[in-house]
């Protein structure tokens, strides 16, 4: 059975189709890595899974159930909505920290906001340990009480991560995580992705990391002007890929190099 579904995702803004009819499946503990031009609806496409934009067509499936129909998405209600989206867990590029609250206070806004909402608060005691346990792994525990500015980009990357995962998403989503980083920063944060995929963590990274994709992927998405032109394992893709635009995408990476 598969965790996650797109069936015949379409989107467009005006008269620009972004997604032109995406359909995958993926299975729980499975990484896939999407590469693509800018423009090739990578970030369309996570923005419609996690619900912060609406496909115009198309279905999302999690463990074989529908959450998300276009057809009837209009009469979805913001509670399902909110729920829905607690099956992800998104981490940005430009990591989208609240600037007056502390590491340990962002890390625990949103769960404790939710066990508010359920009169849930002795719950609180739980959410602060899993914090800790979280931002240890990330190496963040000397952090706690800094604030977003007193942090290295790095560092904040981090900070968004345990936040996402302090909801137990079913598939975690990272949306180009080391874009807003110098050189010396990346490899901070894809040592952290590597952990989490070494835990059978399922992922979903947009990224033009090539070389951190093909080692840590399972599976590899190219897009193309809002279509899925190839998708198979990283040696399959990167090493053999069978659809001329994406030779061209990985030649003039090689020549980058």
């Amino acid at each position: 059975m598969s965790i996650l579904k797109i069936e015949n995702l379409k989107k467009s803004f005006g008269k620009t189709e972004v997604l032109k009819d995406i359909s995958f499946e993926m299975n729980e503990g499975e990484v896939i890595a999407i590469l693509g031009s800018s423009g090739s609806g990578k970030t369309t496409l996570l923005r419609c899974v996690n619900f912060l934009e609406k496909a115009d067509e198309g279905k999302i499936y999690v463990d074989d159930k529908l959450i998300y129909d276009a057809k009837t998405a209009q009469k979805m209600s913001a509670k399902d909505q909110r729920e829905n989206q607690l099956n992800f867990g998104l981490v940005f590029q430009s990591f989208n920290l609240f600037p007056q609250y502390n590491v340990f206070e962002n890390v625990t806004l949103a769960p404790k906001l939710l066990a508010k909402e359920e009169k849930n608060t002795a719950k609180y005691a739980e959410i602060d340990k899993k914090a800790y346990d979280i931002l240890a792994k990330v190496g963040l525990s000397e952090k706690l009480n800094n604030y977003p500015c007193e942090l290295s980009g790095g560092q904040q990357q981090r900070v968004s991560i345990a936040r996402a995962l302090m909801l137990d998403p079913k598939v975690l989503f990272f949306d180009e995580p080391t874009s807003a980083l110098d050189p010396e920063l990346t490899g901070e944060i894809l040592k952290v992705i590597k952990s989490l995929a070494a835990k059978n963590t399922t992922m979903i990274i947009v990224t033009h990391e090539i070389e951190f994709a093909k080692n840590v992927a399972d599976r590899i998405i190219f897009m193309d002007d809002g279509v899925i032109a190839e998708d198979g394992t990283p040696a399959q893709v990167i090493d053999n890929p069978k659809n001329e635009r994406t030779r061209l995408f990985l030649q003039k990476f090689n020549e980058l190099k």
